[in-house]
């Protein structure tokens, strides 16, 4: 029995399928990273050399999967779910309130992902637990209190204790990446630690320092930041007209605090789907080469796992395509194509993206850039759940 949205794909699957190599053509905005293997393999850390070594064993459609990051749907794998796993090698599974009854019922469900992926290397099992509103699961699983009331006590270490306790929670039925905390000035909905960049700088480093004392990757969001934005990008494009001077004096700062203080094995950065004109116009963040490349890795130094917001978001969905998003994410600098609701749009990512490479439009090095960066991050971590267990 095929899956129930097997219809839709037949046709793209076949050809997919039947493409042929036609070389490695690399865009400008390939070249030059710091990411690229070193020339001598005796210069490679222990860590570094088992990620060459994964990298070098994976096939390119195993590779192009680990770049994605699907939601499922039902509170089991099922063969729907199972269909994206397999024939996609999908490298990500986000979870929201549609999975979630129990604790119990969703540890056995990440279990079962993880049972039954197939790959090389674990899933990220991920999910927003950022406290207050933003939440899931409240009924049976308490969350932390909102950002803004943590900011509130005047205390960075309550976010360090928050941090802790939501990790030991989540781990505890199977999750191993937490899409928090916001890193933001001044977000609605109680989201942020503050409105001045020192307060939420200290709340934030704070925060990922509980991640950090528990082995959970966290993740910031949302670069270069959200505060000023007076659309929600869920529903529409939002546009932050602050000059240059101004995003990089201000709402930029936690993030490059973080950057300056932490491992990038550690955690992601999110970016968002807003537009600033002053640092690339008519261009959202999450497809924008400047604000990912030439400020986020250039500019900022960062080397870690950049992830794209939700592609379903009104910001990104009502002006370009799935498989469009995939391709001006990837040649920006994203790592991890982030689509949470539909199966479609999971697969029309991955196969644009694999189409792309097999056509030589992006460069399999522009592909092995973003492995090294995800491999790094989770063979850190299993390495480190796997000395817990000794």
């Amino acid at each position: 029995m095929k899956p129930s949205f097997f219809p839709k794909l037949c046709g793209t699957l076949f050809l997919a399928t039947t493409l042929i190599f036609t070389g490695c053509g690399a865009h400008a905005e390939e070249t030059g990273s710091s990411d690229s293997v070193p020339s001598s393999s005796a210069s490679l850390s222990p860590l570094d050399r088992k990620t060459e070594d994964m990298l070098q064993s994976m096939t390119l459609k195993e590779k192009v999967g680990q770049m994605v990051m699907i939601g499922i749907h039902g509170t089991d794998v099922n063969e729907d779910s199972l269909f994206m796993l397999h024939q996609y090698h999908i490298g990500g599974i986000i979870l929201f309130d549609r999975n979630m009854e129990t604790q119990e019922q969703v540890k056995q469900l990440n279990a079962h992902l993880q049972e039954k992926a197939g790959e090389k290397v674990p899933l990220f099992i991920s999910v927003d637990e950022e406290g207050g509103a933003v939440a899931r699961m409240k009924e049976q699983l308490p969350p932390p209190p909102a950002a803004q009331e943590i900011g509130e006590t005047g205390d960075p270490e309550n976010a360090k204790i928050w941090a802790s306790k939501t990790a030991r929670a989540l781990r505890n039925i199977g999750f191993n990446v937490n899409l928090a905390p916001v890193a933001d000035l001044g977000t609605a909905r109680g989201r942020s630690f503050g409105d001045n960049p020192g307060t939420v700088s200290e709340f934030v480093r704070s925060a990922a320092d509980g991640y950090e004392q528990e082995n959970f990757i966290y993740c910031l969001k949302h670069f270069p930041g959200l505060g000023r934005s007076t659309v929600d990008p869920h529903l529409d494009s939002t546009v932050v007209d602050a000059s240059r001077e101004e995003l990089m004096g201000w709402d930029v700062l936690p993030f490059q605090d973080i950057i300056s203080a932490k491992n990038p094995a550690d955690y992601f950065i999110m970016v968002n789907h807003a537009t600033f004109p002053q640092l690339e116009q008519d261009t959202p963040a999450s497809i924008s080469h400047v604000i990912q490349t030439e400020i986020l890795r250039e500019e900022l130094g960062y080397k870690g796992v950049i992830i794209t917001d939700d592609i379903a978001m009104g910001a990104l969905a009502k002006y370009y395509a799935p498989a469009d998003i995939a391709i001006k994410a990837v040649r920006a600098g994203a790592d991890i194509v982030l689509s949470c609701h539909e199966y479609q749009n999971g697969a029309d990512v991955y196969l644009r993206l694999l189409d792309a490479v097999e056509k030589g439009e992006i460069s399999e090095e522009r592909i092995n850039e973003s492995l090294r960066r995800i491999l790094r991050v989770k063979l850190a971590h299993l390495e480190q759940q796997e000395s817990l267990k000794k």
